[in-house]
């Protein structure tokens, strides 16, 4: 059925969840309702929700519970929980969130317009979890996206079949599957006719996309989707290190279109805690493929997910995750302290380490970090970047603020993502531009647009 009306969309979490929203948004449009920015003019509010730490999940159910008085006034606003919190808690949600009406797990999007069908009808609560061993499959609704088409997320896979101890999304998300790459690049081929100029491929583990149904393997892939015309860069996440073979570093160094650039996360510098994570590989492995892209490419910028404060980590432990840190020397980390997920192994396991503890290990990584992430922005002082224009600067705790205070300026990022800022005279949304570096801050440069 068609109905009238606004819909807005609120995403918590990782890129895969802002990738679904936009799935969302989509099918919400093909119901009849307008995207809206405004929250109080909307006929049906969505909470993509994320649950793979606590103060996402918590956040999820605070953002919900405001609608509680809004409803009384508004009694036709439907208000929806989607994702992974959703799939995780099921019908209980409703305990929290009496006044919800929908609450839709992670395989139940074919299914959404059903679903809101229902509640018009009467239905006061609906509940649908269930399982798909299908990827909802839809073409890009490019009138659904943020102002900045210049890039976009593309989900290739969906779920892990990996069952790291500390991790959820085997239980939320499902077992590994991946998507036809007929599919993906029907997708991304029109994204670029849209004028998307960037991708980013996203999975839980993209080096092993095709694997159990025996399609083109993910460098094969990466070599269809650089030839696609209107595409200038390819990024992906995320990649499990003990799946990264060497073909994959020959892809990133011989494709044009695939940046130079990769997200490896290790988690922790320890063997012990790394064996316990269920992680698959030894600090020694992960090295050796550092040490291989190192040596094929050798400007590969690098970045990171690390937990501290995992159960049993000792003080040793944790020195060795921070001499990982120098002897890598990482562009940048995702660090996090560790906190249980309920339906995760690791939330049954003893010698879990204190909370002031967990913080104190966090902000000393974050501390000798941030020395080399400013180190490696320093070293570019002086050198040409080419630069894909994203849009205008949002104002941020940075050096280039307080000096550029009074400058209208743009903001873009380099093929190795580093973030660049730069005067806005004569440069428009989607550009590659070359940007002469000039000043280096802690998370980001500053320079001027050269040539033509």
């Amino acid at each position: 059925m068609k109905y009238n009306g606004y819909a807005y969309i609120y995403t918590i979490g990782c890129q895969m969840n802002v990738y679904d929203s936009e799935k969302l948004a989509s099918i919400l449009t093909s119901y009849g309702f307008e995207k809206t920015n405004d929250m109080d003019k909307a006929d049906i509010v969505v909470c993509n929700t994320c649950s793979i730490r606590h103060k996402a999940e918590e956040k999820a159910f605070s953002f919900l519970g405001r609608f509680a008085k809004i409803k009384k006034r508004k009694p036709h606003l439907i208000t929806v929980m989607a994702g992974c919190v959703a799939q995780q808690e099921g019908k209980k949600a409703f305990d929290r969130i009496p006044h919800l009406d929908i609450v839709l797990g992670t395989q139940a999007f074919s299914r959404f317009g059903q679903s809101i069908d229902a509640v018009k009808s009467g239905k006061q609560r609906v509940v649908d979890t269930k399982d798909s061993q299908m990827i909802y499959e839809s073409l890009p609704d490019t009138s659904c996206f943020d102002e900045n088409k210049t890039s976009r997320f593309v989900t290739i896979m969906q779920g892990c079949d990996n069952f790291c101890t500390y991790c959820v999304v085997p239980y939320v998300r499902g077992r590994e599957r991946s998507r036809k790459p007929e599919s993906i690049i029907e997708e991304i081929s029109l994204l670029a006719k849209a004028g998307v100029k960037e991708v980013t491929l996203l999975g839980q583990n993209v080096n092993s996309y095709g694997q159990k149904e025996d399609q083109i393997s993910f460098v094969q892939l990466l070599a269809k989707i650089n030839k696609i015309n209107g595409i200038h860069r390819i990024r992906f996440a995320t990649s499990h290190p003990k799946d990264l073979s060497m073909d994959l570093v020959y892809a990133i160094r011989d494709l044009d279109k695939v940046c130079n650039h990769l997200h490896l996360p290790v988690q922790s510098g320890s063997n012990k805690i790394l064996k316990k994570m269920n992680r698959g590989y030894t600090r020694e492995k992960y090295m050796d493929r550092i040490l291989d892209l190192k040596k094929q490419c050798p400007d590969i910028a690098l970045s990171t997910d690390i937990i501290v404060g995992f159960p049993s980590e000792t003080n040793e432990d944790f020195n060795d995750t921070m001499n990982l840190l120098r002897e890598i020397e990482f562009d940048s980390i995702y660090a996090f302290a560790y906190s249980d997920r309920s339906s995760a192994p690791a939330a049954k396991f003893s010698e879990q380490i204190d909370e002031k503890e967990k913080r104190e290990r966090l902000n000393t990584l974050l501390q000798l970090q941030e020395h080399y992430t400013e180190k490696k922005n320093k070293k570019l002082i002086g050198k040409t970047l080419e630069v894909l224009v994203e849009g205008k600067s949002i104002k941020k705790r940075d050096g280039f603020k307080q000096i550029r205070k009074n400058l209208e300026q743009m903001v873009g990022r380099s093929e190795s993502n580093k973030i660049v800022h730069f005067p806005s005279e004569h440069v428009t949304i989607s550009d590659i531009i070359k940007i002469k570096i000039e000043e280096a801050y802690p998370h980001s440069l500053w320079g001027h647009p050269v040539g033509a």
